[in-house]
């Protein structure tokens, strides 16, 4: 004798299997929403951490930058008030400026040198130390040493290394049997820019190679595993995808270097001042010589209003146009975290 209950008009529930034809709907689970009190407390807590750092950056970067553009349209020297109003004067005076339009050119050359020279040797050394050698843990730690070094050190240590004649280089190059090679260094119009881009490599290439370094690690060694298997030589490993995959890092280091050949001042003025002859002057040194040498304020703010622009310009187009990629996706919202 069977149960007096029957299998077909039991209601039963199996997960995946969907709700059985005799069982009762659900009701819909009610979605949570925030209470209007509970999103007051999230924008008051966003507010009292976020207004501090918005006031540092106002009064530390906001104000100077405007008030700078305001002195731009004065004839100033950095006393009393600015009452001398000149108009956009100090702007077309900078197209008309033989020593502003050459720190363009020699800003220009500096990047141009970063980028052909300068990234692609540490990107070579940072291949290099990336594979299994004995201590490359020194060699990495020797190679980003002259990056921790101070620009001021690394100007004088250069400056004497580089001295005409009594030089440490020249001195060597003596001493081989090539002392044709050896000249005036950062004292000659010629040689003092390439001379001050080595300085600038030996300084900094160490920062590049680090980045790339991290950003190699990142690469699953079973791509290169799996190519080398095909028969893919380490050119092409290196071609279809080391490269590929280091894309970003590499356009970061491009953005990097960049703004800092456009910013740089310190290391070049421990060493040249510009010299000679504004053979090595780039456009903070214009400024600093314009504002605080001759006294000519409006004229020095003219500069760093162009600099700014410049910087903004580049960096948003650079963001358009190559960044694009690697931002998409990346900025979140607090309503899409509720």
């Amino acid at each position: 004798m069977t149960h007096p209950t029957s299998t077909a008009s039991t209601s039963t529930y199996a997960p995946g299997l969907g709700r059985s034809p005799g069982a009762a709907p659900e009701s819909p689970v009610p979605k949570i929403r925030p209470s209007a009190l509970h999103r007051l407390r999230a924008w008051f807590s966003a507010f009292v951490f976020t207004v501090p750092a918005l006031v540092l950056f106002g009064l530390l970067v906001l104000v100077p930058m405007g008030y700078a553009f305001y002195i731009s349209f004065f004839n100033w020297g950095g006393f009393d008030t600015p009452t001398d109003s000149v108009g956009f004067d100090n702007y077309t005076r900078l197209f008309d400026d033989p020593v502003f339009l050459g720190d363009l050119w020699r800003g220009f050359l500096l990047i141009a040198f970063s980028i052909v020279l300068q990234l692609p040797f540490a990107l070579a050394m940072a291949v290099l130390l990336n594979q299994r050698l004995r201590g490359r843990a020194v060699y990495r730690m020797l190679f980003f040493a002259p990056y921790i070094l101070s620009e001021v050190i690394t100007g004088v240590l250069f400056s004497m290394i580089f001295a005409p004649d009594e030089g440490l280089a020249d001195r060597v190059l003596d001493a081989v049997g090539l002392a044709g090679l050896g000249g005036d260094w950062f004292a000659g119009q010629d040689t003092v820019l390439p001379t001050l881009f080595l300085v600038m490599t030996w300084k900094y290439f160490g920062f590049h190679m680090m980045l790339y370094l991290a950003g190699l690690q990142g690469i699953p060694a079973e791509l290169h595993e799996a190519a080398r298997i095909d028969g893919a030589s380490t050119w092409q490993r290196f071609r279809h995808i080391t490269l590929p995959l280091l894309a970003p890092t590499l356009r970061i280091s491009v953005f990097l270097a960049v703004i800092g050949a456009i910013q740089l001042f310190d290391l070049v003025w421990v060493i040249t001042a510009g010299g000679p002859d504004h053979a090595s002057e780039t456009m903070v040194i214009s400024l600093f010589q314009y504002g605080f040498k001759r006294y000519q304020m409006g004229y020095a703010s003219a500069i760093s209003v162009a600099m700014f622009l410049i910087s903004l310009v580049f960096a948003l187009a650079y963001q358009r146009f190559v960044l694009r990629r690697d931002t998409e996706g990346a900025i979140t919202t607090m309503r899409g975290n509720r």
